[in-house]
């Protein structure tokens, strides 16, 4: 000790010095590569591949790193445990989240809508015709389409299918084989599903587009969407992420040659599924976010928090238009 202060010895003093370099040396949050998780089959990756084959993150100066995972829960959950930094999902999901704390964010990706089918010599006709009828339902009794499908039969055909039908809930793969079998008399199902069996000839008795137009949710709020946490240090991965995605969406949109690049993730199995999947999806790609659509979005979030109440939405969610960011949507 001297004059009562300590003196660093020289030992002491590099080490000090070269534990100061090594923390300057780590690498900042925006210099790290932008972690996109997505469904291992999931149609957002024929978006990434588009991306990355395109060389639309390089021109617009990111670096993205893919992550798969194998259900939707996986994905969520790394998200919040920030093994990812961008996922897709929908927004109602989004704001039970941001409604618990996250400060999440939703940048709409698709507005592609399942659809009810029935085999091509059936004797329904319309939706009047689901009474006593076997109905597959992909999902839950919570799912959305489901759920908004029972308020426009109650509103519009005074029955409700729940109870009136005789619904069966599942996984969409499984439910499109009992549709084949003749065990279902209709089956209410994603987009991606339903564009495989209208390619195999059943018939589309109504879209659930459809059944948003007839509860007066005009226009058609994007349900799901890129979802991920604000932070200010990645704003610029953000901003450049979004435009290789416009991009990219513009290409899939009018561009056929890119397509054909994209056959082995689509699992063609069969002659017209190639057509009809890239048909649904361009479809799906949604017109820009505005007030409209953020007034539907609410309307929407209303209705099904009456219909699904919180086992749906969750018991502290509330509507938040600060989730929303708007899109250049389809160009």
């Amino acid at each position: 000790m001297r004059n009562g202060r300590s003196v660093l010895t020289r030992r002491q003093l590099m080490a000090v010095i070269a534990a100061g370099a090594a923390i300057c040396a780590l690498p900042s949050v925006a210099s790290q590569p932008l972690r996109v998780g997505s469904l291992r089959f999931g149609s957002v990756n024929w978006l990434l591949h588009t991306i990355e084959a395109q060389h639309l993150d390089a021109q617009a100066g990111l670096e993205m790193e893919r992550v798969d995972f194998a259900s939707n829960q996986a994905s969520t959950i790394a998200l919040l445990g920030d093994s990812v930094d961008m996922i897709v999902s929908d927004w109602l999901w989004a704001l039970r989240q941001r409604a618990e704390g996250e400060k999440l964010l939703f940048y709409p990706y698709s507005s592609a809508l399942g659809a009810i089918l029935a085999p091509p010599d059936s004797e329904i006709g319309g939706l009047s015709d689901l009474a006593g009828k076997r109905i597959g339902v992909a999902g839950s009794a919570l799912d959305k389409s489901w759920l908004l499908l029972r308020a426009h039969l109650r509103q519009d055909y005074d029955f409700d299918p729940a109870e009136d039908a005789r619904p069966f809930y599942g996984a969409p793969p499984l439910l499109s084989e009992q549709l084949r079998m003749g065990r279902l008399d209709a089956l209410l199902t994603y987009w991606n599903f339903a564009a495989r069996l209208e390619a195999e000839g059943y018939r589309v008795i109504a879209e659930v587009a459809d059944v948003l137009h007839a509860l007066d949710l005009d226009p058609a709020p994007p349900l799901v969407g890129f979802v991920w946490r604000d932070q200010e240090e990645r704003s610029d991965q953000i901003a450049a992420f979004f435009r290789a995605v416009e991009e990219a969406q513009h290409l899939l949109l009018h561009d056929d040659d890119v397509w054909e690049g994209l056959r082995p993730l689509m699992r063609i199995e069969r002659p017209g599924d190639f057509k009809a999947l890239r048909a649904r999806y361009r479809a799906g790609v949604p017109d820009p976010w505005d007030a409209a659509h953020q007034q539907a979005a609410r309307k929407l979030f209303d209705l099904l928090g009456h219909l699904g109440g919180e086992q749906l939405i969750g018991p502290m969610t509330t509507f938040d238009s600060k989730l929303f960011v708007p899109s250049k949507g389809r160009q």
